[in-house]
């Protein structure tokens, strides 16, 4: 009998990546995806899968309020996903559940899926969730990205969501912020406001552009080297050819 297995993440590349890691499994069936907490606590509890895939970022309601709401008892063996440092994460390694760090490969994903195949077959331990749900909650509570970001706009300041940033470019020694219809100006380098950005969701693929890999559509391979970024509103952005980790990231060859 298959694993029945629940992909829980925000990002699209991150529910592809472990899905298509997943399909060359034929012990675990992918039984749904949720891309926030409120799906995530409906299809554990209505579904009751034996294995989640619990991203530990996300808006509104992040993965440690997903356990909340659906209670230690309740919850299947679960594998965090996180982008907190390897540093930071030694502290689990002592616990039986696992953690895949993004960007993760397919060697580290097949070791964490074994992992919580034997617990399955074992039975899951639940002070060892209990464990990790706090360690992670710590580490987590020590380095959150902003959610809004304040901007000037005809003598008041306003808040413009993090996550509702479509991509980011630089005009000289400022930046210009793209917000759906909406352009906003920034008096900081393109520099020092993509380190105020989570890496995990805003990558810089250009000298002088960062882009939501949320708002990605499409990439194309163009001439030299270099990609064509399609975003979901038709714009095209060009990838620099030398953002080499950006592109293994983003599934580029």
């Amino acid at each position: 009998m298959k694993l029945r297995a629940v992909i829980i993440d925000d990002e699209p590349i991150a529910r592809r990546r472990i899905r298509r890691f997943l399909d060359t499994d034929p012990d675990v069936e992918v039984i749904g995806e949720c891309v926030d907490g409120e799906g995530a606590v409906a299809a554990i509890c209505g579904e009751r899968p034996d294995l989640a895939f619990l991203d530990i970022q996300m808006p509104e309601m992040d993965g440690f309020e997903v356990v909340k709401r659906v209670g230690l008892e309740r919850m299947p063996v679960t594998i965090f996903v996180t982008a907190h440092d390897h540093y930071a994460l030694r502290a689990f390694d002592a616990h039986a559940l696992d953690y895949l760090l993004k960007p993760f490969g397919k060697a580290r994903f097949e070791e964490a899926l074994s992992r919580a195949k034997q617990h399955i077959a074992g039975g899951l331990n639940r002070d060892a969730l209990r464990s990790v749900v706090a360690a992670l909650g710590q580490v987590a509570g020590q380095d959150r990205y902003p959610e809004h970001l304040p901007v000037n706009e005809h003598g008041r300041v306003i808040f413009v969501s993090s996550a509702a940033v479509d991509w980011i470019e630089a005009d000289r020694n400022h930046a210009r912020l793209h917000v759906g219809g909406q352009q906003y100006e920034v008096r900081e380098t393109l520099t020092s406001i993509g380190n105020k950005l989570d890496p995990m969701k805003f990558m810089r693929i250009h000298r002088s552009t960062i882009v939501n890999i949320r708002s990605i559509k499409e990439i194309h391979p163009w001439f030299s080297g270099h990609h064509l970024v399609v975003l979901n509103d038709g714009r095209e952005l060009r990838m620099s050819r030398y953002q080499r980790e950006v592109a293994r990231r983003l599934g580029i060859r």
